[in-house]
């Protein structure tokens, strides 16, 4: 603040002593120094009640960030990518079946003819005939191994 060295507080000193006199001095540097302490704490209390100020400042600033973020995250909470979807496909194809309805809503198809008495019912197992795989036909290119056994035996 106050740039004073220490000869400057010699020349004060010496002054005061010559103005105001011996018997004076001690109650008047007492009344200074009471005077000095004074403006100090009412610098100080400027300086916190300034620091207090601040840091509200600073609160509200955050407490409207830390609000902001929640809203954001309560937006992502309540996301559904698949709800989103689904509504787009919906849109786009029409009146489309939802993907929430049950199997059991949907009927079974119809059977196209009354099952006659040789075939075998749907509830029955089917013959072991019908199990066995088919076996696997060459191409047409090439003869089967017993027609080439054939024409060679006749030739």
């Amino acid at each position: 603040m106050f740039d004073i060295g220490w000869g400057e507080l010699v020349v004060i000193g010496v002054v005061a002593l010559i103005a105001i006199g011996p018997k004076e001095l001690p109650a008047v540097l007492r009344a200074t120094g009471q005077w000095m302490g004074k403006i100090r704490r009412m610098a100080n209390e400027f300086q916190d009640q300034f620091k207090e100020a601040m840091r509200e400042a600073e609160l509200d600033d955050l407490k409207k960030k830390v609000d902001d973020m929640t809203n954001t995250a309560g937006d992502f909470t309540n996301f559904d990518p698949l709800g989103s979807v689904r509504k787009d496909i919906e849109s786009a194809v029409g009146d489309a079946p939802s993907f929430d309805s049950k199997m059991s809503d949907s009927k079974p198809p119809e059977p196209a003819a009354e099952p006659s008495a040789t075939e075998p019912s749907s509830t029955e197992a089917p013959p072991v005939a019908q199990l066995a795989p088919e076996p696997a036909s060459q191409p047409a290119s090439e003869p089967a191994p017993q027609e080439v056994r054939k024409a060679g035996e006749g030739a």
